[in-house]
């Protein structure tokens, strides 16, 4: 999830007040969050599993993210009609923080978003590089991990930005044509991108 100007559309949440800045600013409900959209409709019992929570705690996180409608009702995947099960309603979540600039409170709930989602981002990298010895050799030499220090003017970086998208939204159409359930040699990789004014300028 990262904040972007793209305009709303069918599979994108578009968070536009604190309150639902500061739902979602939880590690535990941004985890769920990412598995829902990864995973597809899954019920508390089963995302406890893996994020090693009880069903009662995980069912209150998921309350909470269908209050600001990233959640809804699935249908049942089983024969049990007494579970509950849960889908992500967009694949995307967004925000412009440029818009609330002038916004103390929201701009301190972005703010909040933002570190929280960092943590996420440092946490994950953190999981492959200490688990990529384990890794099958093509996988690890797949990978990508670099920076730039660049000297940009505004409408410059604008234009990186609008670049960084478009390579990512090419590969849309490749992720959805594998099936999870198909061994065709796909698995779940991560994209993370960055730009940013470095604070304090040239000299920092």
């Amino acid at each position: 999830m990262v904040p972007s100007s793209t305009p709303r559309d069918t599979t994108r949440s578009l968070l536009t007040d604190a309150a639902s800045m500061r739902v979602l600013a939880h590690p535990t409900r941004l985890r769920l969050l990412g598995m829902l959209r990864e995973r597809g409709p899954q019920t508390a019992a089963q995302l406890g599993d893996v994020v090693d929570e009880a069903p009662g705690t995980v069912s209150y996180h998921l309350s909470k993210l269908a209050s600001i409608d990233l959640i809804q009702p699935a249908e049942p995947q089983s024969a049990d009609r007494r579970e509950r099960w849960w889908q992500a309603t967009t694949s995307v979540t967004s925000w412009e923080p440029a818009d609330l600039l002038d916004d103390p409170d929201q701009l301190r709930a972005s703010a909040a978003l933002q570190r929280q989602i960092a943590h996420t981002y440092a946490a994950r990298y953190v999981e492959y590089v200490d688990e990529s010895p384990t890794l099958p050799r093509e996988w690890v030499a797949a990978a990508a991990s670099g920076d730039r220090s660049l000297r940009l003017t505004s409408a410059e970086l604008a234009a990186l930005r609008a670049d960084l998208e478009s390579v990512v939204a090419r590969w849309l159409d490749a992720s959805a044509a594998h099936d999870p359930a198909a061994d065709d040699g796909a698995e779940p990789v991560t994209v993370v991108y960055q730009a940013y004014r470095r604070p304090g300028g040239a000299g920092a």
